[in-house]
């Protein structure tokens, strides 16, 4: 790339998390091979996520003719004007947003992200766990089948539950699964969050062997039942039977009694506000985020728990599993559908960008926003009047575009499919 130029691709690197799908069998391995095919994918190694953005964990890397050695970072810093004066005043110097592709084999942690003032406050007292002062609102838009635990169940669900599983109620606590019950036969919304509370955090706080003994007696039940042709899919016990394979004797298992099981189809999104309790569960997901790292864990995780401030943290509404999507807004002109995904923050919003067969070319239109775009299907080359040459854009490219910018697609591939994150001021 020349000084000049506002369109440029980018050299993303990967989180190899233990949870990531492994080899070829990863998306994010795949995405990354197709962009760089010197790359050799390792069959025994997890590919669990594709970072593109400036975070100081993992930044991503400007191409250009002299290498990779100046980070994206360092583009913005040199040239603060192509932020633009919106993002500048209300984030400072730097991206608002981390966008990221995640293939999930295992389970993610049982976990919350804190609201701005939450986030200020845990950095201040605990520096060492918190090490930023940034809420962390995430966006997911499923890439594939794609399955969560997301926000509490409707309270009667739950009360379903405590009645009929006793292993439930046992960890629970009698006294308190008596509570919701009761409470989910009125309409008090504040007591039903009371009791939701109330036999959360006695769940998340209960002798870990008492915890593993009481599961242990559930796997048996639920087994013999499948053995004797009972359905138990009422039990949730397939994403019990995932928990417990994964995490034998963790208290996070029984948070599939109240938790929403959510399963995104690709395209559709899901967002994840502050104190919203969510665990990912498997598949291939978009993702974008505030510029953050500060996650709140209670289960699931060999990583450090925090289960007071977690317990405390959560919003207790119980809702149905279908209001937990969140839906784009689409409009199709000339064989491309465009899908916006913009959430009430001013961190980030996502586009869509897909082409029916035989479509020729498309425009990404100029935004206040500096952006980045990755392709996921197809292929073609871009342009810009900044440009000095095209820019071949193939499956996994991933490109850096400054603000005020429009690019020009020509598709070479029967169809093409993008994702672009940029910052919704």
């Amino acid at each position: 790339m020349s000084e000049g130029e506002l369109v440029f691709p980018l050299k993303c690197g990967v989180q190899n998390y233990a949870w990531g799908k492994v080899g070829r069998e990863s998306e994010v391995a795949q995405l990354q091979r197709a962009a760089d095919p010197t790359l050799q994918i390792e069959e025994s190694t997890p590919y669990a996520e594709l970072w593109m953005g400036t975070h100081i964990n993992c930044p991503s890397k400007v191409r250009t003719a002299k290498g990779t050695n100046l980070s994206l970072k360092d583009w913005i810093t040199q040239h603060p004007e192509q932020l633009g004066e919106a993002i500048t005043k209300r984030f400072g110097g730097d991206l608002p947003f981390l966008f990221k592709v995640l293939s999930v084999n295992k389970a993610l942690s049982v976990q919350a992200h804190p609201n701005k003032v939450q986030a200020e406050l845990l950095h201040r007292k605990f520096p060492d766990i918190y090490k930023d002062s940034n809420h962390k609102p995430e966006l997911a838009v499923a890439l594939t089948p794609f399955q969560a635990l997301c926000g509490f169940r409707p309270v009667q669900q739950v009360a379903d539950f405590l009645s009929k599983i006793e292993e439930f109620r046992a960890v629970v606590g009698g006294s308190n699964a008596c509570k919701l019950i009761s409470a989910s036969k009125t309409l008090d919304m504040p007591l039903q969050r009371e009791a939701m509370k109330d036999c959360f955090s006695s769940l998340m706080n209960q002798d870990p062997e008492l915890v593993k003994s009481e599961l242990k007696l559930l796997i048996n039940r639920l087994q013999d039942l499948d053995s004797a042709g009972t359905d138990t899919s009422l039990w949730e016990s397939r994403v019990l039977y995932k928990l417990y394979n994964e995490f034998p004797g963790d208290v996070g298992c029984f948070t599939v009694y109240f938790l929403n099981v959510v399963t995104l189809q690709p395209g559709e999104g899901m967002f994840l506000e502050a104190n919203l309790p969510h665990a990912y569960l498997s598949g291939d997901t978009m993702e974008c985020m505030a510029c953050s790292d500060n996650v709140v864990r209670a289960g699931l995780t060999p990583k450090y728990r925090d289960v007071h401030t977690l317990c405390e943290m959560l919003d207790y509404t119980g809702k149905p599993a279908n209001k937990t999507k969140f839906p784009g807004k689409s409009v199709t002109e000339n064989g491309v559908t465009i899908t916006t995904f913009s959430p009430p923050i001013r961190d980030f919003a996502v586009k869509k960008f897909e082409t029916s067969p035989g479509v020729t070319s498309l425009q990404l239109p100029a935004l206040p926003s500096p952006s980045i775009t990755i392709v996921i299907q197809g292929n073609g080359v871009a342009s810009n009047p900044t440009l000095e040459s095209s820019l071949p854009v193939n499956r996994g490219e991933v490109f850096f575009t400054a603000i005020n910018q429009t690019v020009t697609m020509e598709i070479s591939s029967e169809s093409m499919l993008l994702f672009q994150a940029y910052a919704a001021v």
